[in-house]
């Protein structure tokens, strides 16, 4: 009898620790106190960056003539972050660069860092309250990479054979969960 019992208290201590362990890997609990910042400069084009500060060209020389300044990135639509699951806050701005790509830029972003985050380029409506928190893969969406950083401002790089009249919003979007942290309506500029 004691056999059986010892046993049996053996076999759910050893359930409890792997349910621990999966419910620690799944959930990922220490997010929620580690907060990663990353603040990107708007690109110029996809894979380049704007030069660094204080950094010129060279003045032309005798016989050449100053190149005409190259067009300025564009903004095409322009959003304000709205609090889903977590609190978020921020701006977004679709962006055409000078080489004629696109990128979603957000801007001052801050949210609770969370497992599998994603940047979604959708077609939903951004709505209010919980309302909000699930309709982001019901339709139309083009993932555009993982979440570099819960802060600050960074580029996500819109595939070229994205047709972007298609996509109204951004969300913030936990792909472990099924759940959005935070979007934006895109209005354009």
């Amino acid at each position: 009898m004691k056999r059986v019992r010892k046993s049996l208290i053996v076999g759910v201590l050893v359930v409890a620790v792997a349910g621990a362990g999966f419910g620690l890997y799944w959930f990922q609990p220490w997010k929620l106190w580690q907060d990663e910042t990353v603040d990107e400069a708007l690109p110029v084009a996809v894979g380049t960056s704007a030069p660094a500060a204080g950094e010129t060209s060279a003045p032309p020389t005798a016989g050449e003539t100053a190149a005409p300044p190259a067009p300025a990135p564009k903004t095409l639509a322009t959003g304000e972050l709205i609090s889903h699951e977590h609190d978020t806050s921020g701006s977004v701005r679709l962006v055409r660069l000078t080489d004629g790509s696109h990128v979603v830029r957000l801007e001052n972003l801050d949210t609770s860092n969370g497992p599998d985050l994603r940047v979604w380029l959708t077609d939903a409506p951004v709505k209010e309250g919980t309302a909000g928190w699930r309709v982001f893969d019901d339709g139309r969406y083009v993932s555009l990479g993982k979440l570099k950083g819960n802060k600050g401002s960074q580029n996500y790089a819109v595939p070229a054979d994205v047709e972007l009249t298609q996509y109204s919003s951004v969300s913030i979007w936990c792909d472990r969960f099924d759940v959005s942290f935070g979007a934006a309506e895109l209005a354009r500029a």
